[in-house]
C-alpha cells in the first residue's frame, strides 16, 4: 500500500505541471468544439448505414472534423480499421511501391509493426520488394549527424517517426522534437512523405505533429482520441495527396473513400472526440503522479519529473520480474472490468518475448483506460497508460503493493 503522505506531498509538488495540463485541455476542448460547430454536427450525424455506404454523413463528417482538429488538409477515420498497427500499415502499403526503400530515425519499430515491415509471413513489405533502414538512437534521440549522412547518400522515398517509446526506455518525443526532426530532414533537401506513427500522443500539446511539418500520421481511435468511448477503429490525417492513396488501399482504387458503411451508431466517436482533451489530461495527471510516488520509493520511472511527456505512457524500470508482475496485477486488481482476474504472461500475437498485460477495460485492449503492460524480460520495465479519470490511477497507486 502506497503511504497517502506520500501521495499528498506528490500531488503538491506536480501542482505547476497539473495546472499547465489543464490549460492544454481547455485549449484542446475548444479547438474540437469549434471543429464541431464548423461542420454543424447534428443528431443525424450518429446515424448507422449499410450496404455501400453511400453519402454517409456521420463518416464524412468525422473525416472532416479530425482533419480540422489536425490541422491537416483530410483525414480518414473508420471503425474498419482495427488497431494503431493496421492503421500505419495503410499508409505504408499505400505510400509505397516495390523497388521502394523508406527509413526509419527514430530506431525500430516496435515488434507488431515489425513484422508489416519485413516479416517471415506472405504479405509483409519485404514481400512486395519495399526495403527498409533504420537510424539507431543516441542516447534516446534523434542521431542527427546519422540522419544527414545516411540522406546525403541515399533517397528514401519515406522517412518515418515512432513518436511513442514501444518497449524501450526513451523519452516520446514531444511536438517540439517532432518540429526540429522535421526541419532536420527537409534541410538535407528530402522532399518526400513524413510519416508519423502518433500513437498515445494525441492532445497531450495544444498542437499536433501536422501543424510542425509532419506529411502525414496514424493512430487508434481506442487510445487517445476515442475518449474512451470509441469501440474500435483508427485514423490518418495529412496532407490529401496521401490520404486518397490510404483510402485507395483500404478499399478500392477506384472508389477510395466514397464506401464504407457503419450499422452502429456513430455517436460514440463523436462523443468520445468531445471528452478526448480532458480525458488526455486525466491520464496524463495520473501518470505523473505514478512517475512522483515510485521516484520516491526508488524506481527509476520515464518521462523523468524535469522532463516534458510525448504521450501518456510511464515507464517503471523494477528489480525483479516478481515486482513487474505484482505491478501489472496491481492494475488489472483496480480495474472496474475483469478485477477478479490473475494476469499471466503469454505469447502474445506480434511479439518476440511473452508479454503481461493488465486492461481490465470497458473497451477490450483500450490504453486510454487505465492499463499496464510489459514484455518479461530483462531489464523489467512496465509500460502504464491511460486513465480515464485522475482518481482512478491515483485508487490504483494508493492499492500498489509490489
Amino acid at each position: 500500500m502506497t503511504e497517502e503522505k506520500l501521495i499528498r506531498e506528490c500531488e503538491e509538488k506536480l501542482r505547476p505541471k497539473f495546472e499547465r495540463l489543464e490549460r492544454i485541455s481547455l485549449f484542446n476542448t475548444e479547438k474540437v468544439l469549434k471543429a464541431f460547430q464548423k461542420h454543424k454536427l447534428a443528431l443525424r450525424h450518429f446515424n448507422p448505414t449499410t450496404g455501400y455506404g453511400y453519402g454517409d454523413e456521420g463518416r464524412d463528417t468525422l473525416n472532416a472534423v479530425v482533419a480540422d482538429i489536425f490541422g491537416a488538409e483530410a483525414a480518414v477515420v473508420s471503425p474498419n480499421i482495427a488497431s494503431g498497427t493496421h492503421a500505419i500499415a495503410l499508409g505504408l502499403y499505400g505510400i509505397l511501391r516495390p523497388g521502394d526503400t523508406f527509413v526509419s530515425i527514430t530506431g525500430e519499430p516496435y515488434d507488431t509493426l515489425s513484422d508489416v515491415i519485413r516479416g517471415k509471413e506472405d504479405g509483409s513489405l519485404f514481400d512486395f520488394g519495399i526495403s527498409f533502414d533504420s537510424i539507431p538512437l543516441q542516447n534516446g534521440r534523434i542521431d542527427e549527424n546519422a540522419v544527414r549522412a545516411y540522406l546525403k547518400e541515399n533517397a528514401p522515398k519515406m522517412v518515418f517517426l515512432q513518436r511513442s517509446r514501444g518497449y524501450e526506455w526513451r523519452p516520446a518525443l514531444t511536438v517540439e522534437d517532432i518540429k526540429n526532426a522535421v526541419k532536420l530532414v527537409r534541410d538535407c533537401g528530402f522532399t518526400g512523405c513524413i510519416f508519423l506513427d502518433n500513437c498515445y500522443g494525441e492532445f497531450v500539446d495544444v498542437k499536433e505533429p501536422t501543424e510542425v511539418g509532419v506529411n502525414l500520421l496514424a493512430g487508434s481511435m481506442i487510445k487517445n482520441i476515442g475518449g474512451g468511448l470509441a469501440p474500435t477503429g483508427g485514423y490518418l490525417a495529412g496532407d490529401e495527396k496521401y490520404i486518397r492513396l490510404v483510402q485507395g488501399r483500404m478499399t478500392a482504387p477506384s472508389i477510395g473513400g466514397e464506401v464504407g458503411s457503419y450499422a452502429f451508431t456513430y455517436q460514440y466517436f463523436y462523443q468520445g472526440l468531445f471528452l478526448a482533451p480532458h480525458v488526455v489530461k486525466e491520464a496524463l495527471k495520473g501518470s505523473w503522479l505514478v512517475g512522483a510516488a515510485l521516484k520516491e520509493l526508488g524506481y527509476a520511472t520515464s518521462p523523468d519529473l524535469n522532463e516534458e511527456a510525448g504521450d501518456i505512457i510511464r515507464a517503471v524500470r523494477f528489480d525483479t520480474e516478481k515486482q513487474l508482475v505484482n505491478f501489472i496485477n496491481t492494475v488489472q486488481r483496480n480495474s472496474p472490468v475483469d478485477s477478479f482476474v490473475e494476469v499471466l504472461p503469454w505469447d502474445m500475437p506480434g511479439y518476440e518475448e511473452q508479454v503481461i498485460m493488465a486492461a481490465g477495460c470497458f473497451v477490450q485492449g483500450s490504453s486510454i483506460e487505465l492499463s499496464a503492460d510489459a514484455p518479461v524480460k530483462e531489464p523489467y520495465i512496465a509500460y502504464m497508460q491511460g486513465g480515464l479519470t485522475y482518481e482512478h490511477v491515483k485508487i490504483a497507486l494508493k492499492n500498489l503493493t509490489l
